[in-house]
């Protein structure tokens, strides 16, 4: 049974990705499925796109950058103006057979010998690119999600939901998994960024039990947290980590600055927001 890294949102952030890369190997990852947003916002698509492609990926579904990037749509509804300027300067970047291996991929995926469901957004309406930010957001996924485990991304926050069994007065409860999201907006919390952390969570692989994780984002955290997130999941073992590693900022963002990026791009990714 195999462990499977989940690689989401790296927009063209090839020094956080280098370092999420190098942790795979060191814990003898298996596998790997991208959620997609390999490009955007970051100046170094080229490098990601040939990193992922290298790595033989068990499975990939399509973000919202990559399909603006990749498409012959120039409007980038709902974008605003840094984003739009990153995803007309990326699509420069790429050669036609790159934007084609781009677009190519499906919108959500499901790997039955795994249990596991894969989107970008969300699985009630995957391309309208909703966000997960509460249980309202996961009941609607979950209505559509056919396997044990969701796996998902697109907000660059992290949060994580188990939709328990029905219960004998017919009600069904879907509880946050604590800590899964940790953030520097909570008070309680004092933790210092230049090192890495992990969190293992624990998976009901039968019954009745669901899971939707977001894993959030390697290349542009929006959670007050900086480091490059991702996870990996255990299959033999039905654990599911959350591992988020520090990486040269700085160096990504004199890259940014370089490539006549906006400003602001090359600042929140210091900030994690």
């Amino acid at each position: 049974m195999p462990k499977i890294a989940i690689l989401s949102d790296i927009h063209a952030n090839y020094d956080a990705l280098s370092v999420v890369l190098e942790k795979c190997r060191e814990i003898e990852v298996d596998q790997y499925v991208s959620l997609g947003d390999i490009v955007g916002y970051n100046a170094e698509p080229l490098k990601c796109l040939e990193a992922i492609q290298a790595l033989g990926c068990k499975a990939m579904v399509f973000g919202n950058h990559d399909y603006y990037a990749a498409s012959g749509d120039t409007e980038a509804s709902g974008f605003n103006r840094n984003a739009r300027l990153a995803i007309q300067w990326t699509r420069e970047q790429l050669s036609p057979e790159q934007r084609n291996w781009l677009i190519q991929m499906p919108e959500d995926l499901r790997l039955p010998q795994w249990s596991m469901t894969l989107v970008h957004a969300t699985l009630d309406t995957p391309t309208n690119w909703g966000y997960v930010f509460d249980s309202h957001h996961a009941g609607n996924n979950f209505a559509y999600q056919r396997t044990v485990l969701c796996f998902c991304g697109h907000s660059h926050v992290p949060i994580a939901f188990c939709r328990k069994p029905m219960s004998l007065n017919n009600e069904r409860s879907i509880d946050v998994i604590p800590g899964w999201n940790f953030s520097t907006v909570d008070p309680q919390f004092d933790h210092d960024f230049t090192l890495a952390d992990e969190l293992p969570v624990e998976y009901r692989s039968g019954g009745a039990h669901k899971y939707l994780f977001n894993v959030g984002s390697i290349g542009q955290p929006r959670n007050g947290d900086p480091r490059a997130s991702f996870a990996v999941v255990d299959t033999a073992a039905h654990v599911v980590t959350r591992y988020r590693l520090p990486y040269n900022i700085a160096a990504a963002q004199e890259k940014i600055l370089a490539a006549g990026l906006p400003d602001r791009l090359a600042e929140r990714i210091a900030l994690g927001n």
